[in-house]
């Protein structure tokens, strides 16, 4: 019962957290990736990028492509959120945050990162960012989230993901439809993410 009520509690106090901004991002990707990396560099591009649009930058707070996210954001003088998880041995919060909570638990902590963002941005990641990933397309599919852009930064990296969920799972084994390829965009392209984001900011009404 106890660790239901923190699950609870942390699920609110990121929703308030939340509420208080008009737009956001969530921008997800490798916490192993270095500041050396190209894709490191992209993101702290596209953290800033996103806050000289007006857009909260929110990340799960740790280092990699998440602490350049939000150094883009932070350094172009935007709002920057870092949803950090406490683990035993890895992962403390980036120093590129304007606002912050932990999570104690995984769970509540995907939750609040997948379920109010105006879109969802994956640079190249581990486990973490495919379970995050699956997460946000399942959500939009079934209806259970408000439609938003899923955009994948790395064409390199993303292109064997797209093959087997276009050629395994719709044409060979018809696990998805058609229409879910259209779920998410790939490109190497930042303006044209941006322009995506914007785009479906525009038909929303914002």
């Amino acid at each position: 019962m106890l660790r239901l009520r923190t699950v609870s509690d942390q699920i609110e106090a990121g929703y308030k957290i939340l509420r208080k901004y008009h737009k956001t991002v969530t921008v997800f990707g490798s916490a192993r990736l270095q500041e050396s990396d190209k894709f490191y560099q992209q993101a702290q591009e596209f953290g800033g990028m996103l806050a000289n649009h007006h857009y909260a930058v929110v990340t799960g707070g740790g280092p990699g492509i998440m602490e350049a996210a939000n150094r883009g954001a932070f350094e172009a003088g935007g709002d920057s959120i870092g949803f950090n998880i406490v683990l035993p041995h890895e992962q403390s919060l980036n120093q590129y945050t304007t606002e912050e909570l932990s999570f104690n638990h995984f769970a509540p902590r995907k939750i609040v990162m997948t379920m109010m963002a105006d879109a969802y941005v994956y640079f190249p990641g581990g486990f973490g960012s495919l379970d995050e990933l699956s997460e946000i397309l399942t959500l939009i599919q079934t209806g259970k989230t408000q439609p938003a852009p899923v955009i994948l930064i790395g064409t390199e990296f993303w292109h064997g993901m797209d093959v087997f969920f276009t050629e395994t799972m719709n044409e060979s084994f018809a696990t998805i439809s058609p229409d879910d390829e259209h779920l998410y965009m790939i490109t190497d392209d930042l303006d044209e993410a941006m322009a995506s984001i914007e785009a479906n900011d525009t038909y929303c009404g914002h």
